[in-house]
């Protein structure tokens, strides 16, 4: 998903006919690199790495960074023709469609994954969301992600547990990809906020549609995705000022392999559903305002048209440096635990 996102980028500079460095496959220390040759066998300006960090990509556009990093002053002398592929020199528009590109590539690369699903269909289940500790379901060993089978509503399901109340049962669940039958007896009498079997649950998965109307829902789907993410990163952060904290549902690159796995044994549709998330997930969160993500370039840039200046190398190089080591402790945090998860 996020080569896709750098595919967007690269994409954009490509068409507006800007000069592109480099574009990698994953983060160095470099493992090898290859430069196409183009017709007369000279070789090509854009040079394709391989690195052995496969946690994503990265795309060098001429003129994006050398500002911060000193060569303006061989930028400025290079000839007017050559400045026209230059990202430097571009007007704000241009910028902001090469920034923007990414964030847009990961949006739709989730519609058509979202609308992939729904032509696809997925079974109809009952996914456990709480166990109540001390309920008759805690005591039979369910536990949360848990998927109930049998049951493909809710309704049917809850029917079954009250009339059997007070007699023991047998619930067939699927945990990573194993189908267990677990023994319980619901309660004959409940306080308030307890269920017969002390668990929350909630209905997945949908029924084939058509082509056209897969990719209406698809973007349905996507829409409510978005907004979902927005207010989970703002519950992330609102977390993070009042307890110092992150909250133990966020995970990065380890922690989505672990669940990609698990979720993988449920079928490719569950896991085409969950790229759609991560793709969905990585649009938004790019769009925020933050120093080194997307958001936060495009800011600068609006900034600098308002102001008619560009902002002070100094200010820029320290706002980007600071926010881009920020992002790295964070990432830093949140893999040593998702590893530490594992054992």
């Amino acid at each position: 998903m996020i080569v896709g996102h750098e595919l967007g980028h690269f994409g954009a500079a490509k068409f507006f006919k800007l000069k592109v460095d480099e574009f990698g496959f994953g983060f160095p220390p470099k493992l090898f690199a290859w430069r196409p040759k183009r017709k007369d066998g000279s070789a090509g300006e854009t040079k394709y790495s391989f690195n052995a960090l496969p946690f994503g990509g990265f795309v060098k556009i001429a003129g994006e960074n050398d500002r911060i990093s000193g060569e303006i002053e061989k930028l400025q002398n290079l000839p007017e023709e050559e400045k026209k592929r230059i990202f430097l020199f571009q007007p704000a528009w241009k910028k902001s469609l090469i920034i923007l590109a990414g964030v847009f590539i990961n949006f739709v690369i989730g519609w058509i994954l979202f609308s992939a699903v729904f032509m696809i269909g997925t079974p109809q289940v009952l996914i456990i969301t709480d166990v109540q500790k001390g309920s008759p379901s805690e005591v039979a060993g369910v536990l949360p992600n848990d998927i109930i089978k049998n049951y493909k509503d809710s309704d049917s399901f809850i029917n079954f547990v009250n009339t059997n109340r007070g007699k023991e049962i047998e619930v067939a669940v699927l945990r990573n990809g194993e189908e267990l039958n677990l023994k319980m007896t619901p309660r004959v009498e409940t306080n308030p906020g307890e269920g017969a079997l002390g668990i929350g649950f909630q209905p997945a998965g949908a029924e084939v549609q058509g082509f056209f109307r897969s990719f209406v829902s698809g973007f349905e789907q996507t829409i409510f995705v978005v907004w979902g993410t927005i207010k989970g990163f703002g519950l992330l952060i609102l977390n993070l000022v009042q307890t110092g904290s992150i909250s133990k549902d966020v995970t990065g690159p380890v922690g989505i392999f672990s669940i990609a796995n698990q979720i993988g044994k449920f079928g490719l549709a569950y896991l085409i559903n969950l790229i759609a998330l991560i793709s969905i997930n990585l649009a938004v969160i790019n769009l925020i305002p933050f120093p080194a993500l997307d958001g936060g370039r495009f800011v600068m840039i609006l900034f600098e048209k308002i102001k008619g200046s560009p902002i002070p190398i100094k200010v820029e190089g320290i706002i980007n440096g600071v926010g881009f080591a920020l992002l790295l402790a964070l990432m830093a945090v949140i893999t040593v635990r998702d590893i530490i998860k594992l054992f």
